[in-house]
């Protein structure tokens, strides 16, 4: 089931935080976390700069899932990955992927990054398996990342990495 991806519409905002929250919660079990932090509004996901990117199992259904990719220049940011626990292990995770690179590389980026967990199943080895690679933080927008990472202590449910994935613009036939 590779499922419907489309760019957010207004009527999938409010549908984003609890579909954050839903997914959260199996990572918080696995991590046994006992203060996670609730997921941002939709709307604050929906209006900062870049795109989110939403998954339904048909063309007209509900949203079950999405991600959220920050413009960063030349790179851009998967900020975050949810899908629905019960909608998981059907390729919809990997459906939002694969869209978030062609969406970012068509509006003109040339890599995709993103922060993760190293250890988690669902996670960075699921990365690896969409062509992202461990990297480290270079630009004032990455170290910035990690501070706030550490600010808030996500970094104490396991080692947090940066990886990167290089994105293949359009190419025109001709040139």
């Amino acid at each position: 089931m590779r499922g419907v991806v489309r760019l957010a519409e207004p009527r999938d905002i409010a549908r984003l935080q609890d579909i954050e929250n839903a997914a959260d919660t199996l990572l918080a079990e696995l991590v046994r976390a006992a203060d996670w932090d609730s997921a941002p509004t939709g709307e604050s996901r929906y209006v900062s700069p870049g795109f989110v990117l939403v998954v339904s199992e048909t063309t007209d259904g509900d949203a079950v899932g999405f991600v959220h990719v920050l413009g960063a220049g030349r790179d851009a940011h998967l900020e975050q990955l949810s899908v629905l626990p019960d909608h998981a292990r059907r390729g919809l995770g990997r459906a939002l992927v694969e869209a978030a690179k062609a969406e970012a590389g068509g509006r003109g980026s040339e890599c995709l990054t993103l922060r993760t967990y190293a250890d988690v199943p669902w996670n960075a080895p699921f990365y690896a398996t969409c062509g992202f690679v461990e990297t480290d933080p270079e630009t004032d927008f990455h170290r910035l990342l990690v501070d706030e990472e550490a600010r808030r202590g996500v970094d104490k449910y396991g080692r947090r990495i940066q990886m990167t994935v290089q994105l293949r613009r359009p190419t025109r036939v001709g040139n």
